[in-house]
């Protein structure tokens, strides 16, 4: 369940104006949680209301992650942050904000920090089912509230650790967790999930490794599992683009065939693989790429010729002559 409130004493306290915000009931889901081996901290949530990634999960490398909900003041997200940034343990930081907050029992809110030290508060007044799970070995905390049974969050807890990969795919096992186990008693709209490295560059743009949010959807959790492989995949195309930018051609080689292998469906990815092994000096490799990719979409072979003045294809016309042979006839006329 999600309202918005603000925590004035706690906000006076780091600087923060108080805010004033209208009520909004929302029932929601979440984790947080830090990779022990790798440090990365993130944060996840489902709920039967619009947009909650706007409202409910924040994280910032380096510093850790925080899901406040149920009657919910957003203002737990910045202010918990930057209680962490400025030295305050997780536990510490949510103690602090509770304590300045005559709503808190209304309040469910769970922190993280960069060390893996977590704390969460479950308020008496939560609609039920609402409860949490603080693994403090295991360095994570599940949290529901408004659940169809309080076996919801236990479940959550279970499927964390039972689960394989890196920390977004036990994030995502903990969520459709909740999922098999009935979650949310009025069903299900949206969805988030953000994961942070270990350490801040001061370019949040490289430090989110993960920002996805499903805002409106029938299975929004089914949804976000889409787009966390398909981030997976932009992720090995961003890393293509780094090497293309130092003329590394062999790495780019490999991120974009990675890339192509998570999501064959986008069609970029592919023309990219086939872009760098003929600049590569593999063009017969790349010819039945190009075929593929001109014949899903022929407007790729219009744009090949324009990426010669950009260094991105080889200058010689008898490549781009091949290139271009392998578009559909109707494209060649133009």
């Amino acid at each position: 369940m999600i309202a918005l409130f603000s925590i004035a004493v706690a906000a006076s306290a780091v600087g923060a104006p108080p805010t004033e915000h209208p009520k909004r009931p929302v029932a929601t889901y979440s984790i947080v949680a830090r990779d022990p081996l790798t440090g990365e901290i993130g944060v996840a949530v489902q709920s039967h209301w619009f947009s909650v990634g706007s409202v409910v999960p924040w994280a910032e490398a380096g510093v850790g992650a925080v899901a406040t909900q149920s009657l919910v003041d957003p203002a737990y997200g910045p202010l918990g942050l930057d209680l962490m940034r400025a030295g305050r343990s997780g536990p510490d930081a949510l103690k602090s904000l509770l304590a300045g907050d005559e709503g808190r029992e209304v309040r469910q809110v769970a922190m993280i920090d960069s060390q893996g030290r977590v704390a969460a508060h479950t308020g008496a007044k939560c609609i039920q089912a609402a409860g949490q799970v603080v693994d403090r070995e295991h360095q994570f905390s599940v949290e529901a509230n408004l659940m169809g049974r309080d076996t919801v969050w236990p479940a959550m807890a279970r499927g964390y650790l039972l689960a394989g990969g890196d920390l977004a795919e036990r994030i995502l096992a903990a969520l459709e967790a909740a999922e098999k186990e009935g979650g949310d008693i009025r069903g299900r709209q949206s969805a988030a999930l953000i994961v942070v490295a270990a350490k801040g560059t001061g370019r949040p743009w490289v430090d989110r490794e993960f920002d996805l949010r499903v805002e409106d959807h029938p299975r929004p959790v089914e949804e976000l599992r889409r787009l966390v492989k398909l981030q997976r995949a932009y992720l090995h195309m961003n890393a293509g683009d780094l090497a293309i930018e130092k003329k590394d051609f062999a790495t780019a080689e490999k991120e974009y065939a990675a890339a192509e292998a998570l999501a064959p469906e986008i069609v970029e990815m592919p023309y990219w693989h086939a872009v760098t092994l003929a600049n590569n000096g593999k063009v017969y490799d790349s010819l039945p790429i190009f075929k593929r990719v001109f014949e899903r979409e022929p407007i790729w072979a219009e744009l090949t010729p324009r990426l010669v003045q950009s260094e991105l294809m080889p200058k010689d016309p008898a490549v781009m002559t091949k290139v271009l042979g392998q578009a559909p006839t109707t494209q060649k006329a133009k």
